[in-house]
Protein backbone atom coordinates (compact mmCIF):
# COMPACT_ATOMS: atom_id res chain seq x y z
CA UNK A 1 0.00 0.00 0.00
CA UNK A 2 1.56 3.10 -0.94
CA UNK A 3 0.46 6.30 0.63
CA UNK A 4 -0.80 9.36 -0.99
CA UNK A 5 1.60 11.82 0.10
CA UNK A 6 3.54 13.53 -2.47
CA UNK A 7 7.20 12.59 -3.28
CA UNK A 8 8.71 16.19 -2.65
CA UNK A 9 6.97 16.05 0.51
CA UNK A 10 8.16 12.42 1.60
CA UNK A 11 11.73 13.54 0.15
CA UNK A 12 12.23 16.36 2.45
CA UNK A 13 11.31 14.69 5.62
CA UNK A 14 13.58 11.75 4.46
CA UNK A 15 16.19 13.76 4.37
CA UNK A 16 15.88 15.58 7.72
CA UNK A 17 14.98 12.21 9.69
CA UNK A 18 18.22 10.70 7.89
CA UNK A 19 20.78 13.05 8.62
CA UNK A 20 19.28 13.53 12.21
CA UNK A 21 19.68 9.69 12.59
CA UNK A 22 22.68 9.10 10.71
CA UNK A 23 24.57 12.40 13.01
CA UNK A 24 22.78 10.70 16.09
CA UNK A 25 24.15 6.89 14.97
CA UNK A 26 27.79 8.39 14.76
CA UNK A 27 28.26 9.40 18.22
CA UNK A 28 27.63 5.65 19.33
CA UNK A 29 30.37 4.07 21.10
CA UNK A 30 33.03 2.19 18.65
CA UNK A 31 32.22 -0.30 16.69
CA UNK A 32 28.25 0.52 16.74
CA UNK A 33 28.29 3.55 14.01
CA UNK A 34 29.41 1.51 11.47
CA UNK A 35 26.96 -0.77 12.17
CA UNK A 36 24.11 1.03 12.79
CA UNK A 37 24.45 3.45 9.48
CA UNK A 38 24.90 0.52 7.56
CA UNK A 39 21.42 -1.18 9.39
CA UNK A 40 19.85 2.51 8.74
CA UNK A 41 21.15 2.27 4.77
CA UNK A 42 19.84 -1.51 4.64
CA UNK A 43 16.58 -1.09 5.76
CA UNK A 44 16.51 2.53 3.55
CA UNK A 45 17.09 -0.37 0.96
CA UNK A 46 14.13 -2.54 1.56
CA UNK A 47 11.52 0.44 1.95
CA UNK A 48 12.12 1.66 -1.31
CA UNK A 49 12.09 -1.69 -2.55
CA UNK A 50 8.78 -2.32 -1.37
CA UNK A 51 7.73 1.36 -2.27
CA UNK A 52 9.23 1.35 -5.62
CA UNK A 53 6.88 -1.52 -6.85
CA UNK A 54 5.84 -0.63 -10.21
CA UNK A 55 9.02 1.43 -10.91
CA UNK A 56 12.39 -0.46 -11.51
CA UNK A 57 14.59 2.09 -11.10
CA UNK A 58 13.21 2.53 -7.87
CA UNK A 59 13.63 -1.20 -6.72
CA UNK A 60 17.25 -0.97 -8.42
CA UNK A 61 18.35 1.56 -5.71
CA UNK A 62 16.50 -0.20 -3.17
CA UNK A 63 18.59 -3.19 -3.77
CA UNK A 64 21.75 -1.13 -4.10
CA UNK A 65 21.28 0.79 -0.97
CA UNK A 66 20.82 -2.91 0.82
CA UNK A 67 23.64 -4.32 -0.57
CA UNK A 68 25.67 -1.05 0.32
CA UNK A 69 24.24 -1.68 3.88
CA UNK A 70 25.37 -5.00 4.45
CA UNK A 71 28.93 -4.02 3.10
CA UNK A 72 29.27 -1.15 5.46
CA UNK A 73 27.88 -3.10 8.68
CA UNK A 74 30.24 -5.84 7.11
CA UNK A 75 33.40 -4.34 5.79
CA UNK A 76 33.20 -0.59 5.85
CA UNK A 77 33.18 0.17 9.63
Amino acid sequence: MRPDLPRPLISIVGLVLGFTVYALAGRAPEPWPGVLIGGMFALLGIAAWFYGRGERWIQVLGVLLLVYGVVRMAFLH
